[in-house]
């Protein structure tokens, strides 16, 4: 069975950004990223600039770069976009070693994360709603 909603024939219109193997804990970027999900584009970004968490920064030039994606590659106005989707997922782990007291050594494992940004327009979203709503 052919799932419509989720497969490559889908009419949506987005853009989305990814960041991969951000040096970061997947718990540390979602404290960041539930904050914006769901708000539009210029609420986003005055969030993200005065939070005083280091995740913001990265997760800032994401938002950025899927507005970019919107505005250059669909022809969407950034004025009408807003955050449909966010999302944190795990990536590998750096294993380190730290030298130690008489010549043995100390593992450190550094997390990495995913991170994934998609945009819709607003404007285009109210009007297909719309529609659907006329004909019933």
């Amino acid at each position: 069975m052919i799932n419509r909603k989720n497969s490559c024939w889908s009419t949506e219109i987005k853009a989305l950004a990814q960041h991969k193997h951000i040096c970061m804990s997947v718990f540390k970027a979602r404290r960041v990223i539930d904050q914006i999900r769901g708000r539009s584009y210029e609420e986003a970004l005055m969030i993200l600039e005065l939070m005083p968490y280091r995740a913001s920064y990265p997760i800032l030039k994401l938002v950025y770069s899927a507005a970019a994606n919107a505005s250059n590659n669909i022809g969407l106005n950034k004025a009408y976009l807003f955050i449909s989707e966010a999302k944190v997922n795990a990536g590998t782990i750096v294993k380190k070693l730290r030298p130690r007291a008489r010549g043995r050594s100390y593992p450190i494992k550094r997390p990495t994360c995913h991170i994934t940004i998609v945009v819709r327009d607003k404007s285009k979203l109210f009007r297909d709603n719309r529609k659907i709503w006329d004909k019933k």
